[in-house]
């Protein structure tokens, strides 16, 4: 056996929830002034929402429009006043007390990212790493993928029968591989072992919540040739029954997920998190340029697995460095100094670069919502305007 595991939490697990809010502000922010600048954390403990940090933004929102921000976000997550967990046992949005600490930015920084050229410098200093592979339809990593598709699952389940289960939900899947060359040529051999944790009301004995949730997972949509329950170690709920549940008993906080929001640990990551941030900065921004080049070099069967290095510094346009590697997957007649050299001499990734190719300034329903971007992950997902094979032609030239 070589093994290799990842997990996933969902919207309703408490450090998501605090992604959400934050990210839902910035929501509000962007669409009402585009050049928002938003660097707003949350802190959700018990019945207490704290949000603070730094708006620079021509759409004021009053501590009231504040308020009512967390709630719909809190409902929209599935804690809407579930009758079936009581107060005690589970978040009501109406018993929630929301503090707003906001400042403006400061204007040292603005004046480096906001430049009299029309550029945009860095919002920030860091590292950002994309990482794609061959495992999956869409280029991401088996277990993280597969962790997904059973989250879903069962908070789907959850939020359309609240009488059963709640939303604060935990999965995990441990690929087996076989021998080590098979995850470095990216061939996972089958599903060695899957956690599903939820919460279940408290009139559901543990046998009937694990019979329940077995079924979900038989039904989820696993491929069949690396899923078999027979073959296969499920740990479902397994300190037992489970229903006091949400951030009433466990704190949350924005950025803890970066993992889970991004390739599951196939990749290194660059630290710094996505949510309760502006697309100015790179942190942001650039998860998502190194992410989309990655997928392309990945997509155009360039090599089967692939990372990519943004670094940045806080007022400079340009990136201070890019890197590729391919793990040594690369097809015969290039390397991975030919492919950081192609990507250095044909992308600026420059901020307005990135915002402009993904259109970051204009989140709406029709595209996409940083709010579901924190709930759904990060990368990953077909319909984020990242993901998008745009260039996929310019990347298969080099093959010839």
């Amino acid at each position: 056996m070589y093994l290799f595991t990842s997990e996933v939490v969902s919207p309703g697990h408490p450090d998501k929830v605090a992604d959400i809010i934050a990210d839902s502000i910035v929501d509000r922010l962007i669409i009402g002034d585009s050049r928002s600048r938003v660097a707003s954390e949350v802190f959700v403990a018990g019945k207490h929402i704290i949000i603070g940090g730094e708006v620079t933004s021509k759409t004021k929102l009053t501590t009231e429009q504040y308020n009512q921000l967390v709630h719909d976000a809190l409902v929209k997550i599935g804690y809407d006043g579930n009758p079936y967990f009581t107060p005690q046992e589970c978040l009501h949005p109406e018993n929630v007390d929301v503090q707003v600490l906001l400042n403006e930015q400061s204007p040292d920084i603005n004046q480096g990212v906001d430049q009299e050229d029309g550029e945009t410098g860095a919002g920030d200093q860091g590292i950002m790493f994309g990482y794609a592979d061959c495992e999956t339809k869409n280029f991401m990593p088996s277990a993280i993928t597969y962790a997904r598709v059973l989250m879903q699952k069962v908070y789907e389940y959850a939020k359309a029968n609240p009488s059963k289960l709640g939303i604060d939900i935990k999965t995990q899947v441990t690929m087996d591989y076989g021998v080590k060359n098979n995850f470095e040529s990216c061939k996972p051999q089958k599903i060695h072992t899957i956690v599903v944790s939820a919460p279940c009301v408290s009139s559901m004995d543990i046998i009937t919540v694990r019979a329940l949730i077995q079924g979900l997972i038989d039904d989820a949509g696993l491929p069949t040739e690396l899923y078999d329950k027979n073959d296969c170690i499920i740990h479902i709920n397994p300190t037992g029954k489970y229903v006091s549940h949400s951030p009433l008993h466990d704190s949350g906080l924005t950025g803890r997920k970066l993992i889970v929001d991004t390739f599951g640990g196939y990749s290194p990551i660059g630290g710094g998190a996505q949510s309760s941030k502006d697309y100015t900065k790179v942190d942001r921004s650039g998860l998502y340029a190194a992410r989309w080049i990655a997928k392309h070099i990945v997509a155009a069967g360039l090599a089967k697995k692939c990372v990519v290095q943004l670094s940045y510094a806080i007022g400079v346009a340009h990136p201070t460095s890019v890197a590729v590697d391919s793990y040594g997957t690369c097809i015969d007649g290039l390397d991975d100094d030919k492919l950081s050299t192609f990507v250095h001499d044909n992308f600026s990734l420059t901020p307005n670069w990135i915002t402009k190719k993904f259109d970051l300034d204009k989140p709406s329903k029709e595209t996409f919502l940083y709010a579901d971007v924190a709930a759904r992950g990060q990368v990953g997902q077909s319909d984020y305007p990242w993901e998008k094979l745009c260039e996929l032609e310019m990347f298969e030239a080099l093959k010839k």
